[in-house]
C-alpha cells in the first residue's frame, strides 16, 4: 500500500471523496475510520456536517486495488459555509449544524439575476456576511440584464460598487459582460454560488463550453429555479486555475456569527460603529446609534440597513460558537 500521497478533494458523492493527485489523476477515496469514530464520540455536541469538503488538501494511502483512504486533512486557509437544516439529536437544544460548501478559496462570485427569479439583495448580503467572516474576496454578478427593461440592475450595481465590491452586470445567455469575469480567474480557486435558476451554470458554460455544466429551467408556475447541480465539483480550467460549481440553493443563513458581530461584515457600517453612544450597540433601537443616524442621513442605504435588521432577526440563541 502506497502512503502519504497528497491531493485535493475535487468532488464528493455520498461517502466517496474524489481526490486529484498532483499528476492530475483522480482517485476515489473513503475516510479513515478514525474520522467517523470521532464524529460518533461527539454526537451530542456535533456542530458540523462535514469532516472534509471540496477544496481540502488531504493525505491518503492507496491500496493495491487503486482505491484510496484519506488519512489526514490539512488545515484550511479559509472555507465558506452556512447553517444546515435542523437535525434531530445534533445539538442538545435542537440548534443548527454547519454545512461547509468548499475550502481554500480565493474568489467568490455571488451570482444573482435581475429577473426570473427576481433580484434578491438579502440573499446577496447573507452570502457577503458568510464570506467576509472568512476573509474571502467577493464579487457580485447580476445576470439576465437582457430581461431588465427598467434598468434596475444599474441601481444595484451602483449600490454595491459604492460599498466597495466588484459588480458585473451581464447576460450569460447573450454573452454580454462575461469576458470581464473570465479575466479574474487566472491562478485562483474560484467558487460560483447563487440561488437556483439565476443562470450560474449557463454563465460557466458560456465561459467554458467544454465543461458542459447541466442547466435547469425556471418553473413557470413558481418562478423558482430547479436544482440541477446535485453535488459541488471543482474543475481545472487552466494551469493553477480552478472553478467550483455549487448546487443552487433557496436560502442561506451564515453560521457561527454572534448578533453583536454582524455589523462588522457590513463594510459601510464600519465608519460609524465607533461613534455609537453604547459600545454594546447592535444598531437596532438603541439611543445615540451612529449607524441609525447614518441611515437617516442617507450615508448608509435603507436597503442594506433593512437587510441587516432582517439578518439580525435570524440569529439563533442556541448556536455554539
Amino acid at each position: 500500500m502506497e502512503k502519504n500521497i497528497r491531493g485535493r478533494i475535487v468532488k464528493i458523492e455520498s461517502k466517496d471523496y474524489y481526490v486529484k493527485e498532483e499528476n492530475d489523476e483522480i482517485i476515489r477515496c473513503s475516510l479513515r475510520g478514525k474520522f467517523k469514530k470521532t464524529l460518533q464520540l461527539k454526537k451530542d455536541k456535533l456542530t458540523t456536517l462535514d469532516v472534509a469538503s471540496i477544496g481540502d488538501w488531504v493525505n491518503y494511502s492507496l491500496s493495491t486495488k487503486g482505491i484510496g483512504v484519506i488519512e489526514s486533512i490539512e488545515d484550511r486557509k479559509n472555507y465558506l459555509s452556512r447553517k444546515a437544516g435542523k437535525a434531530r439529536g445534533s445539538l442538545k437544544r435542537g440548534g443548527r449544524l454547519e454545512q461547509v460548501i468548499a475550502s481554500n478559496i480565493d474568489n467568490l462570485f455571488i451570482v444573482t439575476s435581475i429577473k426570473s427569479p427576481k433580484f434578491n439583495n438579502r440573499f446577496i448580503d447573507r452570502v457577503i456576511v458568510s464570506a467576509e467572516s472568512c476573509g474571502i474576496n467577493i464579487s457580485i454578478v447580476i445576470n439576465k440584464v437582457d430581461l431588465d427593461d427598467g434598468n434596475f440592475s444599474a441601481e444595484w450595481e451602483q449600490l454595491y460598487s459604492n460599498i466597495g465590491y466588484k459588480v458585473f452586470v451581464i447576460s450569460a445567455i447573450e454573452n454580454i459582460g462575461v469576458k470581464s469575469i473570465k479575466s479574474l480567474l487566472q491562478n485562483k480557486v474560484n467558487i460560483f454560488w447563487g440561488q437556483s435558476g439565476v443562470g450560474k451554470s449557463t454563465l460557466l458554460n458560456t465561459m467554458f463550453s467544454h465543461l458542459d455544466f447541466e442547466v435547469g429551467d425556471i418553473s413557470e408556475y413558481s418562478s423558482k429555479g430547479t436544482h440541477t447541480t446535485v453535488t459541488g465539483e471543482m474543475r481545472e480550467i487552466g494551469e493553477n486555475t480552478y472553478i467550483i460549481d455549487t448546487p443552487g440553493i433557496k436560502e442561506i443563513e451564515p453560521y457561527g456569527i454572534k448578533e453583536e458581530d454582524v455589523c462588522h461584515y457590513y463594510k459601510e457600517f464600519l465608519a460609524y460603529i465607533q461613534d455609537c453612544k453604547f459600545n454594546t450597540c447592535i444598531h437596532k433601537h438603541e439611543p445615540g446609534c451612529a449607524v441609525v443616524a447614518a441611515v437617516e442621513d442617507k450615508q448608509i442605504t435603507y436597503e442594506r440597513y433593512e437587510s441587516y435588521l432582517n439578518l439580525l432577526d435570524t440569529i439563533e440563541d442556541d448556536m455554539i460558537y
